[in-house]
């Protein structure tokens, strides 16, 4: 059955636009009967977890992208911040970070990689599904990659978006972007998304976080021949969000508390990984960074840098830096942790090391894969690993999940509508 596609902005028949990113969707396509806009047969009814085999035509990685050139900067910057009036004056306030860096960010590199290792390991398993690649904010563009999918005759995508955990800006806007491509491509009668469940706590997004912290600590001993565990703390540092997103963060129904599902999921795995890294003995905390927006608006707290200012009169003089966060090294890794979080941290006489990102860790890249095949095969729930008890996470997002509250909801797709 046909769905309707009210969002479309092309003409009929129309080449798709290509090189720009898509402008908001006025809906999003849903075939009648259906509670899941754009969804594959086996999501449509809005199951928690799909387990029905779905014969996917090709996996569409989907990221956040970057500028590769000084000349891209302030076109990314606007991209990212489309709909909010901010002047080119205040972006040039954040491009500096890019600049720094000769305007290029690691980001479109980094996907570039994870692409490939993802086409060796399917390749090694003999599973044949292509991967396309688009972008929300930079080129590829994600309607870029629904058009190659379109001429390729692919029609059933299963996505993965290079964010593990749940708020609007890490799940949502992803979502929303589908819905957005769709509508830009005038493909919503055609294709149809499915996307991965959340990955927070999947084993082979933990692993490299547990290998990190373990290395580490093992290594600012090595280092610092007087300094005791009990001298070092470890910081799980993530991007910081508003409070009020925060809290809307998840399905409203589970009850997470102050800083929503966003905070608890990124509490649970810091557990996880201490345990597993053999430093039960060692302090932590979750910490947040790269915050923006003004300073009357709530953001989630504290910042890295003054939870860092405050260890010396904790008794520490040794920090591990983890980029809870984050599945690359993002420009926000190395500008704010690898450049002001270590800078704070040598200030206050701390010896410090920041650990790797998942990049393209063997455990990550196929914990990836097995996260597609849960899909292909119907995976029954029963048999999904999750290293926490707030696992194995939603294969279709809730009604009213992650809402935007300056901005409410936005046509998506890959979850009940609100």
């Amino acid at each position: 059955m046909a769905a309707t596609n009210l969002g479309s902005t092309g003409a009929e028949g129309a080449a798709p636009a290509r090189g720009r990113k898509p402008g908001p969707a006025a809906s999003a396509p849903c075939v009648p009967g259906a509670i899941v806009p754009g969804a594959t047969p086996a999501a449509q009814q809005g199951a928690e977890h799909v387990t029905e085999p779905v014969a996917y035509d090709a996996i569409l990685l989907a990221g956040f992208g970057g500028p590769e050139g000084q000349d891209d900067v302030i076109p990314f910057l606007r991209n990212v911040t489309s709909g909010r009036g901010i002047p080119d004056e205040r972006l040039e306030e954040v491009a500096h970070h890019y600049r720094h860096f000769g305007g290029v960010s690691p980001i479109n590199e980094h996907n570039r990689e994870l692409k490939a290792a993802l086409e060796a390991e399917l390749a090694s398993r003999g599973v044949e599904l292509p991967v396309l690649w688009g972008n929300r904010n930079w080129d590829p563009y994600l309607n870029d990659a629904l058009a190659e999918a379109k001429a390729a005759g692919h029609t059933k995508l299963i996505a993965i978006a290079t964010s593990a955990y749940s708020s609007y800006s890490s799940c949502r806007q992803y979502r929303e972007d589908f819905a957005d491509a769709l509508a830009d491509t005038g493909l919503g009668d055609v294709i149809q998304i499915d996307k991965v469940r959340q990955f927070f706590d999947h084993p082979g997004f933990v692993q490299p976080f547990v290998e990190g912290v373990r290395d580490g600590i093992a290594t600012l001993l090595e280092q610092n021949p007087d300094l005791e565990r009990s001298g070092i703390e470890v910081l799980f540092a993530t991007h910081s969000i508003p409070s009020t997103d925060a809290a809307k963060s998840g399905p409203a129904d589970r009850g997470f508390g102050e800083g929503g599902a966003y905070a608890a999921q990124h509490r649970a795995v810091a557990e996880v990984v201490m345990r597993e890294a053999g430093a039960d003995d060692v302090a932590w905390q979750l910490v947040y960074q790269s915050r923006s927006g003004p300073p009357s608006m709530p953001w989630l707290e504290p910042d890295i840098n003054d939870a860092i200012a405050e260890l010396p009169a904790a008794g520490r003089s040794a920090v591990v830096i983890v980029p809870l966060g984050f599945v690359s090294d993002h420009m926000e890794v190395l500008w704010d942790l690898d450049n002001e979080a270590l800078e704070t941290a040598g200030e206050h006489g701390l010896a410090a090391v920041r650990v790797p990102t998942p990049g393209t860790h063997p455990a990550y890249v196929a914990g990836l894969v097995d996260l597609v095949l849960e899909r292909v095969n119907g995976t029954p729930v029963a048999e999904r690993p999750a290293v926490t008890e707030l696992g194995p996470w939603y294969d279709v997002c809730r009604p009213g999940c992650c809402e935007n509250v300056r901005l409410g909801f936005r046509p998506a797709l890959a979850g009940i509508a609100p």
